[in-house]
């Protein structure tokens, strides 16, 4: 009971002194704000840029060689067609225009012999912003495509149906849950994010900072165990990191409430079984993360040391979002008992909808405890090191 008592003790004086550096604070808030703010601004852009794509204006070069298609055009819901630039390369190159199209003179020429007339759609592949209006530009053109050729068909006394062999129907069997989550698979990361970046300033001030003040010296004269220094030093650290990863996920909720999502075509709901599912995929890695952290600012002499090593652990919980993108990651059990990867994938399924398994989440929050448990152990024996309590 004694050890437990030093330990709390501890634990109260680094919160305290914590809440009293403004810097400390600042992290916390900062931490907690920056996932929140990238997905407003991130969904309200995407949002915005489906509403631009949904009323289109298409320019067109040669409107006058295919009157009945520019006419076609103009029928289509939130299609405009205007006249296309002089030049529609430099147009389309230097960013003056998404797409635009070019008839060619021989148009209705070839139109009225039923030969392929000519149509060119002038994009630039590179800009991603353009990638929706070249496509549905694409669309529009090949729907006009197939009713004139059913119509040609037809007036030959031939049914179009003999010009398309098989009758394509597609079964989608994800829910709208699902499908939104595939659009919001980067809000599991800043949540992660802020179980990194809340309890760093904690743990990199309560052991490299004091270090580098002079502080940590009389600190461990007092006859309270090393063990029971270095886990009140953590226990702070992580309580901070938790308490960040409850402020984004509130405000995260609070900025979706604003989210149009009908505008993806999609229905989402965060509904409270998925909130606490997510906070149980995150909140014990709080204790992986600090108990890295409280570990690798004990070897920095100073500050600004440490710093350094936290700008690189940062990368850390970015992996698994960089190695999905480039090797699709199926749920599998093993998954949930990797560090990171396993916090990840229930956090990804919670928002989703998909219902984890109990074990699931009692393997990653076992994982994160042992291996914390193991760093703290690690820095015990650091701060029992002559070279790190009295070299500055």
């Amino acid at each position: 009971m004694k050890l437990w008592r030093q330990l709390a003790v501890v634990f109260r004086k680094e919160v305290i002194d914590a809440f009293r550096d403004r810097r400390a604070l600042a992290s916390i808030l900062i931490g907690a704000l920056v996932g929140p703010i990238l997905v407003w601004f991130m969904l309200t852009r995407l949002a915005e840029r489906q509403r631009q794509v949904i009323d289109i204006d298409i320019p067109v070069v040669g409107i006058e060689y295919a009157p009945a298609l520019v006419d076609w055009l103009g029928q289509q819901a939130g299609v405009k067609v205007v006249p296309g630039p002089a030049d529609p390369e430099k147009a389309v190159r230097d960013g003056d225009e998404h797409v635009v199209v070019l008839i060619s003179p021989e148009f209705q020429k070839k139109f009225r012999s039923s030969s392929p007339a000519e149509v060119k759609v002038v994009a630039d592949g590179s800009r991603s912003t353009s990638r929706p209006y070249v496509l549905r530009v694409r669309r529009l053109l090949e729907r006009y495509n197939g009713e004139i050729g059913s119509m040609r068909l037809v007036g030959r006394g031939v049914s179009p149906a003999i010009a398309s062999p098989l009758n394509l129907e597609e079964l989608e069997v994800s829910t709208a849950q699902q499908r939104a989550a595939m659009i919001l698979n980067f809000i599991p990361l800043f949540i992660v994010l802020a179980a990194f970046s809340a309890g760093m300033q904690i743990a990199t001030d309560s052991t490299a900072g004091e270090r580098e003040r002079g502080s940590l010296e009389p600190l461990l004269v007092n006859p309270a165990p090393r063990g029971a220094i270095a886990a009140g030093k953590w226990l702070a650290a992580t309580f901070a990191a938790m308490l960040g990863v409850l402020l984004t996920t509130a405000l995260v909720i609070g900025v979706l409430r604003f989210i149009p999502m009908h505008e993806f075509g999609v229905r989402f709901r965060l509904g409270v079984p998925q909130v606490l599912a997510l906070l149980g995929a995150v909140l014990p890695m709080c204790l992986l993360s600090t108990g890295i952290q409280t570990y690798l600012a004990t070897f920095a002499r100073s500050f600004k040391e440490s710093q350094t090593y936290m700008g690189i652990l940062i990368l850390f919980p970015m992996l698994p979002g960089i190695i999905g993108s480039v090797y699709p990651l199926d749920t599998q059990g093993w998954m949930y008992a990797v560090p990171v990867l396993g916090p990840h994938v229930l956090a990804s399924d919670a928002l989703s909808a998909k219902e984890a398994p109990l074990w699931g989440f009692l393997a990653a929050a076992t994982t994160a405890l042992v291996v914390s448990l193991v760093l703290v152990q690690l820095t015990t024996s650091l701060l029992k090191r002559e070279t790190i309590i009295f070299s500055r």
